[in-house]
């Protein structure tokens, strides 16, 4: 456990900043919790519940292929969701990092778009576990890289509603409130083999990530010595997010940077000489821990998306 004189020392903004201002090979991994200052739901912990179902449960391919219908519908409320929320400021201030350092790379477990709504370098953005918006089909290799029509069918459109009544659930949230049936014929089929169901084009728990994608980070880190990790709104739960962090580190090198809303005492004793800590909102803190970098952050309008 790290005493209170070290951790004053591993919180230390002006010690972080000089770090900071040395460092060219920076590495990102960020988590749900990057995202919960936009309103988006982390569906992680005793929070992680949709309609009394657990979500983890949601997020596998047996789940779908027992009931398609419930399944589109928890992520046809999560696109939703993610349409009507806006990138914080720790998403801007993460696509500025990309553009002033050349050396940063960031690998993103969330699936909600937002990073690409900020304008993040596309080339220095990793999206690990796909996106909301990406449709593929359960059988063929069709893909569609971005449908944000919402709802995606009429069968979803209880996911897009509005709440009428600010002062009760959301009916679809409301466990007591039964929902209706939806078949799989009224569902979206793929457009080139006709027969087989779109699915969402996320990684769902037993499933493999890119690997093209992997090879690419593991090339990157790699390539060179890296100076800094941003461990950003995560507790590393989740592999191979998880071990990126110590993967990347080089000894006597590198500083590994907790932000997050809590940090435990088993993270604070994990903590090495020359990492930090640093405990809160990242959207408040991550703008002013890159300011000496990025500048001030202007994120209150969305900026246009690369093309």
């Amino acid at each position: 456990m790290a005493s209170s004189a070290s951790r004053a020392a591993l919180s230390s903004i002006p010690l972080f900043h000089e770090k900071l201002l040395k460092s060219n090979r920076i590495l990102a991994v960020c988590g749900a919790g990057l995202s919960a200052a936009s309103g988006l739901p982390t569906f992680r912990g005793a929070g992680g519940l949709w309609r009394n179902h657990n979500a983890v449960d949601l997020a596998t391919p047996e789940a779908f292929d027992a009931d398609p219908g419930l399944v589109w519908l928890f992520y046809a409320y999560r696109r939703h969701m993610a349409l009507t929320a806006k990138p914080n400021p720790a998403h801007y201030a993460l696509a500025e990092l990309a553009r002033k350092r050349p050396g940063f790379k960031c690998l993103s477990q969330n699936v909600d778009n937002l990073h690409v709504r900020a304008n993040h370098p596309s080339d220095q953005l990793s999206l690990l576990h796909g996106s909301l918006f990406t449709l593929k089909c359960t059988t063929c290799s069709w893909k569609d890289l971005y449908n944000i029509a919402d709802p995606l069918c009429p069968a979803l459109a209880p996911a897009a509603e509005s709440n009428p009544d600010p002062t009760k659930p959301l009916p679809l949230l409301d466990p007591a409130q039964p929902l209706a049936e939806i078949k799989e014929s009224e569902l979206p089929h793929c457009p080139d083999c006709k027969t087989e169901l779109q699915r969402p084009g996320v990684v769902w728990f037993g499933e493999m990530l890119d690997e093209d994608m992997l090879d690419d980070i593991e090339e990157w880190i790699e390539k060179e010595p890296v100076d800094m990790v941003l461990v950003v709104g995560t507790s590393s739960a989740v592999y191979p997010a998880a071990g990126y962090a110590e993967r990347a580190r080089t000894k006597g090198r590198t500083s590994v940077v907790t932000v997050n809303l809590e940090i435990t005492e088993e993270d604070w004793g994990r903590m090495r000489k020359g990492d930090f800590g640093f405990e809160g909102d990242a959207s408040l803190l991550l703008p002013e821990l890159l300011r000496p970098v990025i500048g001030e952050v202007k994120g209150e309008e969305e900026e246009e998306v690369e093309g």
